[in-house]
């Protein structure tokens, strides 16, 4: 397992988006994995707002849950996004960080399903929720 954990964080680490948007792994193990993303006025979708783009949110929840795939125990390599739906609850409060938590919660030979919420400082409404499904590599 530290191998997977260690292999995800280079992966997320070497990704060129996830260092612009100040994406950086808080938790990996067993299937879950916890990214955070602090406020950036760079990364804001309206000036009148102060809001973080939805892009910028969507890429978060992509990144996480492509970790907890890699990190599951059944899965053995790398994966892909091939479909991820992601619901927009509300705007995430300006100059609060971000939380994504992903969880996989099953895996057959080739796919991977997975579940997310991001979140601010209000944990009790989430800012999105994602489910997707990924590629299983190298079985």
């Amino acid at each position: 397992m530290t191998d997977k954990v260690k292999l995800a964080r280079q992966f997320i680490q070497a990704i060129p988006h996830a260092k612009a948007l100040g994406l950086e792994l808080t938790y990996i193990g067993q299937g879950e994995a916890e990214i955070s993303m602090p406020y950036n006025a760079e990364l804001v979708g309206d000036p009148r707002t102060g809001v973080i783009h939805g892009g910028a949110v969507s890429a978060m929840l992509d990144t996480c849950c492509g970790a907890a795939v890699m990190s599951h125990p059944s899965a053995p390599g790398g994966t892909a996004t091939i479909d991820l739906r992601i619901d927009y609850m509300r705007a995430a409060t300006p100059g609060q960080t971000i939380t994504t938590r992903a969880t996989c919660h099953h895996i057959t030979r080739n796919v991977a399903f997975v579940r997310a919420v991001a979140t601010d400082d209000d944990t009790d409404r989430p800012v999105a929720t994602a489910a997707g499904a990924f590629t299983v590599e190298g079985r």
